[in-house]
Formats: C-alpha cells, sequence, structure tokens
C-alpha cells in the first residue's frame, strides 16, 4: 500500500489543516463540530497539550489525535494523566484504521513519557480495543463519569488505583 500514512508530531504549520480536518469530521459526525476544533486552540495555548501527532498521506495531513495533561489524584497522591480528546481522521479517508494508528502512537508516546494513566469519553464500543475501560474509570470521581468515561494504565503491569479524582485541562471547562 504505498499511501500509508505517515504519523508524526504536529508542527505549528499544521493548525489549519488540523482545524478544518475536526471541523469536517465532527460536522459529518453530527457532533458539534465548532467546540472540538476550539478546544484544541485552547489546550494548545495554554501549554496542556502532551501529545499532538498527525498522520499524513499524500503530502495532506490526513489525521490528528491530541492528548492533554489532566489533573489525577488516585489513592490520596498525584498521578500523571492524559485525557484523549479529539481524534479526527479526513472524511475521505476515514475506515481505514488512521484514528487507531494515531491513537497508539500517542499512547506509546506517553508511554515515553512516563505519564501513568489516559482517560478518554467516548464510545464504549470503540476504545476498550486500546485497553481503556470503564471499571477503571468508575473509580474516578468526576464531571464526566458515566459509561462513555474510560480509563487505562499505560503500564498494563501497574496496578489499579482504589479511587480519586480525573479533572481535565482548564480548557474543556471554558467550552461552551
Amino acid at each position: 500500500m504505498h499511501d500509508a500514512p505517515v504519523i508524526r508530531p504536529a508542527r505549528a504549520e499544521d493548525a489549519d489543516a488540523i482545524d478544518a480536518i475536526i471541523r469536517t469530521a465532527f460536522a459529518g459526525s453530527g457532533h458539534g463540530y465548532q467546540g472540538e476544533a476550539e478546544l484544541v486552540r485552547m489546550l494548545e495555548a495554554d501549554g496542556d497539550a502532551l501529545v499532538s501527532l498527525v498522520a499524513e498521506a499524500g503530502g495532506a495531513v490526513a489525521g490528528h489525535v491530541l492528548f492533554s495533561r489532566m489533573d489525577v489524584e488516585a489513592d490520596s497522591a498525584a498521578l500523571s494523566a492524559a485525557g484523549l480528546a479529539p481524534v479526527s481522521v479526513a472524511l475521505e479517508r476515514q475506515g481505514r484504521g488512521i484514528g487507531a494508528a494515531l491513537i497508539r502512537a500517542g499512547l506509546d508516546a506517553l508511554r515515553a513519557q512516563g505519564v501513568a494513566i489516559s482517560f478518554v469519553l467516548g464510545n464504549e464500543a470503540y476504545y476498550p480495543r486500546f485497553g481503556y475501560s470503564p471499571d477503571l474509570a468508575a473509580r474516578f470521581a468526576s464531571p464526566f463519569a458515566g459509561p462513555h468515561f474510560m480509563a487505562m494504565m499505560l503500564d498494563s503491569h501497574a496496578p489499579w488505583p482504589l479511587g480519586g479524582r480525573a479533572d481535565y485541562a482548564p480548557a474543556f471547562g471554558r467550552m461552551g
């Protein structure tokens, strides 16, 4: 397959392409797309983006994933944490594994940074394939608690915390 995307760190000059992909991907999904694109810009501006990756295919940005810093306490101690949001793929390239490749590469980058746990708010049929669990997330108090709130320990051998709280970066609270 000669058109396999290359996954690389996002650069400043990718901002407009990332914005366009997020807007079209979320508009096509029926979700509010304005908010997701603005969220990425706010997280970047606040310095809360931990991992921002793009998939490049045919010389163009075909997808993007962002993991942002979270404020997480587990068993009365701070835990290095990241939230996955959003992941988006250009409409014409959806269904080809680009989103999954971006998520896996992002999780690997978080492990390399020593991040202990990652959370996602999303489709409970999709994210468990990467290791996310609603049962682990249910141990954390969060405004996003519920069946779509999932977490995973990035070291698969690490014990699950007994409980705590999980707060997304401040930009999430500024979403209207």
